[in-house]
């Protein structure tokens, strides 16, 4: 069941859940994959673990967290005066990587929030996590598992290299089949607006739901929503074509500087797989300059460039 000789458990393993539940009740944090990226995970009843999510990830506490929970059902714990925008999306994308940001009850501490009246939720589309979800009978917040502002993990061994044993148990539930962060839609405004990029598009909420959905405005009040972020160790720079991405790493090799291209071609699927990897595999092999063809602005590119010009402004 121990992988690694290091706090990775196989999160395919019953016996794992339950040692990733107890470690919850106690208080203690776990990584758990989602169809995203890894989270860290705290109960969300317990304002002593959900403390602790913010000291271990360096997180300031004025920035709020993803409440996680098992089922649709479960949002009436949680929530309060559901607005049928937020419903109708529900049914349709949960589980799924959207995340509403709706009217918190009693339930809900300010430590979740950052003394917001709102909280941000979502139903994780992973069986590992649901599975948890259901026999904790409890929701969790579950933030991604790195130190803040620094690129998100895809993987348990990503985990690992970032928090290492500060974390109680790492479940292992292999690669995340998406890659980013979800889409948050602010349901309490009128039209609800796009907090954070993700996989489900404004322009899919649209075609599926007849929403109209505006772009955000007004505080940073949800995850990802800060102008710096998502920063590997290296330079970001970005190019809209192969051609002008070449020229630039050939600039900057004849200075002396190690640069390397990004470039998945039209593949954004695989794009948003694979790019907190090979920002990390950057930053494993040192390279200085990170040159990163952006996406086509369709589907999840939105997203992907968002993470993109987030990671430049990092430096």
């Amino acid at each position: 069941m121990l992988r690694n000789d290091s706090n990775i458990l196989d999160g395919c393993e019953s016996a794992s859940i339950e040692f990733a539940i107890d470690a919850l009740r106690r208080d203690e944090l776990v990584a758990i994959p989602t169809e995203t990226v890894y989270g860290l995970a705290a109960r969300a009843s317990s304002r002593t673990a959900v403390k602790k999510i913010f000291e271990l990830k360096g997180r300031p506490p004025s920035h709020p967290l993803i409440l996680h929970i098992a089922k649709t059902s479960d949002l009436d714990k949680w929530s309060l005066n559901l607005p049928p925008v937020a419903k109708v999306l529900t049914e349709k994308y949960w589980p799924g990587p959207l995340t509403i940001v709706v009217q918190r009850n009693t339930n809900v501490s300010d430590e979740i929030t950052g003394g917001r009246d709102t909280v941000a939720i979502r139903c994780p589309d992973h069986k590992i996590t649901t599975d948890l979800l259901m026999r904790l009978n409890d929701a969790i917040v579950a933030p991604s598992a790195n130190r803040f502002g620094k690129v998100s993990p895809t993987s348990a061994k990503h985990v690992f290299a970032d928090l290492g044993r500060d974390v109680e148990i790492i479940l292992d539930g292999g690669e995340c089949t998406i890659g980013l962060e979800s889409t948050i839609i602010d349901c309490t405004t009128t039209p609800p607006q796009l907090l954070r990029a993700g996989a489900i598009t404004v322009d899919q909420i649209q075609a599926d739901c007849a929403i109209n959905v505006a772009l955000a405005s007004g505080e940073s009040r949800a995850s990802g929503m800060l102008e710096k972020h998502y920063a590997p160790n290296c330079k970001v720079e970005l190019c809209k074509n192969r051609a002008l991405a070449n020229s630039r790493q050939l600039e900057l090799t004849q200075l002396g500087v190690k640069a390397e291209v990004l470039d998945f071609d039209v593949d954004i699927e695989l794009f948003a797989r694979h790019l907190y990897s090979r920002l990390r595999d950057a930053d494993t092999r040192q390279i200085e300059v990170i040159i990163a063809v952006t996406a086509p602005m369709i589907g999840i590119g939105l997203a992907i460039n968002e993470r993109l010009e987030k990671a430049a402004n990092s430096h």
